[in-house]
This record gives C-alpha cells, structure tokens and sequence, in this order.
C-alpha cells in the first residue's frame, strides 16, 4: 500500500488504543466534513455572486477539483492532479481563448471554487461511503449558485460515480452520459472494492441517474465488462471498429428528454502518444484531434462534466499530458458555457 493510502487510515490503530468512542470519532468526522462543505459553499457563494454580477450567463462552468486517487487499482498519482491542470490552464504558453472562441478570463464562462479537501478528511478515517457523500454534496453546492455548472477535476475515475449521481439528483432527472475512455470502468466490484475506477459506471448505472451511456475509446475490455454493458443497456463503441464508428460519434445527438448531456473523460482515451501520462497506458486509443471533434460537434445541452485520470507522476519533464489534460478541459468548459 502507498504512502497516500496508508495516511487516510493511519490514525485508526492510535484511536482504537486509545479507546475513542465510536460516537465521538463520528461526531469529530462530521465536524470536518461540514467545515469542508462550508468552504466549498461560501466559494461557490461568492463565485455565482461575481458572475451574476457581472450579466448575460445562462450557464458558466466551474472548476471544482477533487484530488482522489486512492480507489486506483494501479497507481495512485491522479490524486496529484487538479493543481497540475490549473497550473496548465493558465501557464501562458496559450492565450486564454478556446478554438470556440470563448474567452476563459472571462469569469462568466469559466470559475473557479477549489478542491474539496479530501485527504484532509480521509485523515480523520472517514469511509468511502461518506467521501463519495462530500463529493456529491460538493457538486450540489456548486449547482445551488446558478448559473455555475460543475466541470469536475480528477482524481480517479472513482469520482465520476458522486458527480453523476449529484448532478442528475440536482436536476430532478437523467442525463445522458458521452464517456471518453479507453476500458469500460463497469465491473461489478474490481478486486472488491465497490468504489474503484474500474467500477464506477456499474454505481452510476444502478440507479436512476443516466438514461443513455455512450462509451467511446474502449480497446482494454473483458467479458465481464461487456456482459455488464449489456446489462444495462449502454452503446461501447470500441477503437476496433472506430474508422466504421466515426461519421457517427462526430455527429451525436444527445439530451433530448433527457435532464442534459455530461461528459466524462479520462484522459487515457487518448492514445499514449498523445498523453502518455496516465496511470494505465493502453496504445491504440484517439487522437487529440478525434476527441475534440468528438465535443465540438456535439449537439447537445452540456450541463456538466470531468476530466480525470491524469497523473502527474508518469508525465514527460514537460507536463505534456498536463497540458493535454487543460486542453481538454478549456475545450469541455467552452461547451458548458452559455
């Protein structure tokens, strides 16, 4: 077990020698988890304040990053990402304005409300079933300040399952779910664990959150992550069949009697040539290019997303992938933006 995986639970021993009482472990939880909550909400308070001020959104999106890595079934270093990708964002090797030509330093279209501090509360042995509670409630936050729109920074995969969850909850319904990846992420439990990366979609899919999940990009996939697709009804379009596929994907429809459109996309979509940084490097996949017209042609409302999986620790000297990772998410918040 890693270092950043041991620290969530390296308290526990000294409580149970101490004899902390189980109320009171929960009640000092609680304390640090409304604390967080509370920083999340007042950010947001004030980011919906300036952006209604200032006039004329309809919907701005809004960076809300969430540094999880430890639900990896490999490596742990997306936890280290969200900082990586604003750094990116605003390095200055661009200009500020998307291919779209939305001007990101314009807060009507792009804000900003920080991280949720999750090692921070993994320190007090808050489970992963309470952690995925702050993260949805974190996104709820962000919704409560219209016109914000979470655009969710990863993290894991693991994440995507809270987001979704908040986001179709916020908006009283379903959403369709375009996810950009190169496995399926929908086994049952990985290796037990009901919340790993690679179970994400399962979570999302068991309830009433998404009506229609297209997943593009996949060439890592088992039987079981085809019989689960088939359980639950979701379109895979593989990178075997993607010169076939194209004309389509370039072309999609999405949101109509559904809630929206969220997109979710790993970053290991890519093809490793274009973003070697990632924890599972599975040749083959998309280029940049494919994926942007992927989004660009998109017609849709698109009401919320993320971009998750990079992880800083395989990146080139250069932050190549970081900033492969910001492009994407310049891209992704110029399409929520309205």
């Amino acid at each position: 077990m890693s270092i950043i995986a041991r620290r969530g639970i390296r308290y526990m021993p000294i409580l149970n020698t101490a004899k902390v009482s189980a109320a009171l472990l929960e009640k000092g939880q609680s304390r640090v988890i409304d604390a967080s909550l509370t920083l999340i909400r007042e950010r947001a308070k004030l980011k919906g304040e300036l952006v209604r001020a200032l006039g004329g959104a309809k919907a701005t999106s809004t960076l809300l990053g969430v540094p999880l890595g430890h639900n990896s079934s490999f490596l742990q270093g997306p936890a280290f990402a969200p900082p990586r990708i604003r750094e990116a964002i605003w390095c200055g090797s661009t200009n500020s304005t998307t291919e779209e030509g939305k001007e990101l330093q314009d807060a009507r279209v792009l804000t900003d409300v920080g991280d949720v501090p999750i090692q921070e509360i993994r320190d007090c042995g808050v489970d992963d079933h309470r952690l995925m509670n702050v993260i949805g409630e974190s996104v709820k936050l962000v919704m409560d300040e219209d016109p914000l729109c979470p655009l969710v920074l990863g993290g894991d995969h693991s994440i995507s399952f809270p987001v979704i969850r908040a986001v179709s909850e916020k908006l009283g319904g379903p959403v369709d779910v375009l996810h950009l990846d190169a496995h399926p992420d929908n086994y049952d439990a990985f290796e037990g664990n009901i919340y790993s990366h690679a179970s994400s979609f399962a979570r999302v899919m068991e309830g009433d959150y998404v009506r229609r999940l297209l997943q593009v990009g996949i060439r890592s996939i088992t039987a079981e992550g085809r019989a689960q697709a088939k359980k639950f009804g979701v379109e895979q379009y593989e990178m075997r069949t993607f010169s076939r596929d194209r004309h389509f994907l370039e072309n999609l429809k999405l949101g109509e009697g559904a809630k929206g459109v969220y997109i979710s996309i790993d970053v290991d979509c890519l093809d490793p040539a274009f973003a070697p940084g990632v924890s599972h490097i599975e040749p083959g996949g998309l280029s940049f290019r494919d994926v942007l017209n992927i989004l660009h042609n998109l017609q849709g409302d698109v009401v919320a997303g993320d971009v998750v999986e990079l992880n800083p620790q395989r990146d080139t000297v250069d932050g190549m992938t970081a900033m492969v990772a910001a492009k994407l998410v310049r891209e992704l918040a110029a399409k929520i933006s309205k």
